[in-house]
């Protein structure tokens, strides 16, 4: 299990941060439905959440969220927390990008939580302009690294990798995709748990997969 990450302090003591939004637990992955029961798809959840933050370390990691559960649960792991109740995914990241950004982060780097092989986030770090990972369809954004300054409209939802490579295009910002295998395989389908038997080891879900109903 990876360490938990450093609580963030109120003065930004890296120029990067780590932003999860993270869902309720008991309201995530319900279109696993069919093949996973309900309080193992909550396991699931965070599980794969715990997983994210804690491979993070050592950047400061702020999780946003709109669920006591989660907040506390994310307290525990040593993340700050932004608090954002029915603002919706795209407007919960951009508080928690400004919130970031008041704290004197340069950068944020806004990672999915339902990346269950997450590895390699160091890469991401430390390019000027917008870096993102999109999901192995090449349709969603798993990881989107942004400068806090530029003005980045966020735009999640199906379609979000070419609407983000847009939104980078018209602030003039460079563009830098990248294909880190970890950071592209997430969770949102039955068969998405049996693809990312291929690609490592899963010693911390495998038992919360369709065999564990």
């Amino acid at each position: 299990m990876s360490p938990r990450p450093a609580p963030l302090q109120s003065d930004a003591a890296s120029p990067a941060a780590v932003l999860v939004p993270v869902k309720a637990f008991h309201r995530a992955k319900r279109r696993l439905a069919s093949a996973v029961a309900a309080d193992e798809r909550s396991r699931l959840a965070e599980a794969m959440a715990t997983h994210v933050v804690r491979m993070a370390a050592p950047l400061p990691v702020t999780v946003v969220c709109d669920d006591p559960t989660v907040r506390a649960w994310a307290e525990a792991e040593g993340a700050a927390v932004v608090w954002c109740p029915g603002t919706g995914l795209n407007g919960a990241v951009a508080r928690g990008v400004a919130t970031l950004a008041v704290r004197g982060y340069r950068q944020v780097v806004v990672v999915h939580g339902d990346l269950p092989l997450a590895a390699g986030l160091h890469d991401v770090v430390g390019w000027p302009g917008v870096t993102l990972v999109p999901d192995i369809r090449r349709d969603g954004t798993n990881v989107c690294a942004v400068p806090t300054g530029a003005g980045f409209r966020f735009a999640y939802g199906p379609g979000s990798f070419r609407r983000h490579c847009e939104e980078a295009q018209r602030l003039g910002l460079e563009l830098r995709e990248l294909d880190i295998p970890g950071l592209r395989a997430d969770v949102d389908h039955p068969a998405d748990l049996e693809n990312l038997a291929q690609l490592g080891p899963l010693a911390h879900i495998d038992q919360l997969g369709p065999s564990g109903k």
